[in-house]
């Protein structure tokens, strides 16, 4: 899997650091560790398991612990911290960082900056962006859209109708994120986001029409930069020979990056409202993540097991 990196630039612009020292411009400081590191043991001269590519962060206390060593302890514990040459160093609370740190970041070509959030919550929002920013991450074929708060990665062959489903989805008050690529992160064990490539963001592709900007069209409340992907919805042309699910008794699911998504084969034939179903399918989804099963409460009602209530559906089917 591919190693990615975010530029200095983008925590300086995000966040709106203040440069105290460079060795570099910042669009050449690539930082590719989403973990951070506040210095402690390390300015004491332990250094085992320590991590160079990590942001370091100084606060009030590492500030304070440093200032109460003697002159010889801080010059000798700038000087081996600095030697082991951190990306970047940040000093929170607007603190300016000490004369020792300067001259050694000078020395050993280190960045130096300083933020005046709190500790606690510049790294908090630190970390969510290096994940994001430097998350796994693959691009899939489909449309992305958010219903109902719900995030429906939509999948199938070129021209089965994702996008002007999309555009469906879109006139009924839904959200538009990605076209055609849908660029899939992995920001956590357990959630993915999903987002477009920049050069073709609000944009979509209909057959017949061209490339609108949904944006334009549509408004800004038609589209969104980004959003998490609770559901997957495979659509198809109908296929007489083919059951598809009825019941809902399993629960399929599509391995992305390592992570299971739930995910419905969802037919199509004239007739269908796909832009109805698909708002269906995604409600239902939020109240299965709530806890509550419908195919388990009728059964539950019907006084059937699961082998019963499918054996009752079959039948039907017939």
């Amino acid at each position: 899997m591919s190693m990615y990196t975010v530029k200095l630039s983008k925590l300086i612009s995000e966040f709106g650091l203040v440069p105290v020292t460079l060795p570099d411009v910042p669009e050449n400081i690539l930082i590719s560790s989403c973990e951070v590191n506040r210095p402690g043991l390390q300015l004491l001269g332990f250094f085992e398991y320590f991590d160079s590519t990590r942001v370091q962060i100084i606060g009030l206390a590492e500030l304070t612990f440093f200032k109460n060593m003697t002159s010889g302890q801080r010059v000798k514990g700038a000087e081996e911290y600095m030697a082991k040459k951190p990306i970047a160093v940040i000093f929170t609370r607007d603190m300016d960082p000490m004369p020792e740190f300067v001259e050694t970041a000078k020395k050993y070509g280190v960045a130096l900056l300083k933020t005046a959030e709190q500790t606690s919550q510049f790294m908090a929002a630190l970390i969510a962006l290096l994940n994001v920013e430097l998350a796994p991450r693959i691009t899939r074929h489909g449309v992305l859209v958010e219903v109902s708060g719900e995030g429906i990665l939509l999948l199938g062959d070129s021209g089965v109708g994702k996008s002007e489903t999309a555009v469906e989805l879109i006139k009924r008050g839904h959200r538009l994120i990605a076209d055609d690529a849908v660029e899939i992160r992995r920001v956590s064990n357990k959630t993915l986001v999903g987002s477009s490539p920049e050069n073709i963001r609000h944009f979509i592709e209909l057959r017949g029409i061209g490339v609108v900007n949904v944006r334009r069209l549509f408004g800004m409340g038609a589209v969104k930069a980004t959003e998490k992907i609770d559901l997957v919805i495979e659509l198809e042309p109908w296929d007489s020979e083919k059951i598809y699910e009825r019941l809902g008794v399993g629960s399929e699911t599509i391995d992305i990056l390592g992570i299971s998504i739930p995910c419905l084969t969802i037919p199509i034939k004239p007739g269908r409202n796909l832009a109805i179903i698909i708002e269906t399918a995604a409600m239902n989804n939020r109240d299965k993540k709530f806890g509550y099963n419908p195919t388990k409460e009728l059964m539950t009602q019907l006084g059937l097991d699961s082998k019963e209530f499918e054996e009752m559906a079959r039948h039907k089917e017939l």
